[in-house]
Formats: C-alpha cells, structure tokens, sequence
C-alpha cells in the first residue's frame, strides 16, 4: 500500500469481518468480497460510522450547517 493512499475500513456484519483497504481499491475490494460471498449482493460496505462522519464533514463544508436568522 502507498504511504500517501490513506485505508478505508470495510466490514461485512454476514460474514463478521472488517479489514482496511487502501482508498484506490476499496470499490473493487467490495465487489470482489460481495460478488464471491454474498453472490453481488450489496452487504459488505465501507464501515457507516466513516460514511456518516465523511457526510458530516462534507455538510459542514458546504454550510448546511450553518443557522438561518
């Protein structure tokens, strides 16, 4: 893995798993897992608690956030 290619965490609750992917590969690394254990369907994901904090973050950013007077 690149030292500048950050790891995102992917975790299947079936298959109570969860490994760390560099960024570049994690949309082929769940459609490997997905495609080979749970026949393409959707259950491993990247983890939602990054999904919801990466959303917070993008929210904050674009100011919807942010208080109307």
């Amino acid at each position: 893995m690149a030292s500048d290619d950050p790891s995102v965490p992917i975790v299947c609750t079936e298959c109570e798993t969860e490994t760390r992917v560099p960024l570049s590969d994690v949309e082929s690394a769940l459609t490997r897992h997905n495609d080979g254990k749970h026949g393409g369907e959707e259950v491993a994901e990247v983890d939602p608690a990054l999904k919801d904090q990466l959303a917070d973050l993008v929210a904050d950013d674009l100011g919807l956030f942010d208080e109307t007077e």
